[in-house]
């Protein structure tokens, strides 16, 4: 089963599952079109946006149950 993790990237995420991106727009993310994406994990990138990062995971590991 897959699992996402904190210390993923954000464009590695996005590849796992087609409805990552409706999960990250959920919490505004654009992610698609950011050069960052390939190289920033979530961590980071939650962090940039003061977003909870264990919410985030949560929701988007809701996808693999």
């Amino acid at each position: 089963m897959a699992q996402v993790t904190k210390d993923m990237t954000f464009a590695a995420v996005m590849r796992m599952h087609p409805d990552v991106v409706k999960v990250l727009a959920k919490y505004n993310l654009g992610c698609i079109g950011c050069m960052g994406a390939q190289n920033e994990s979530l961590e980071q990138g939650c962090a940039a946006h003061g977003i909870s990062v264990d919410e985030i995971v949560n929701d988007l590991n809701q996808l693999f149950d």
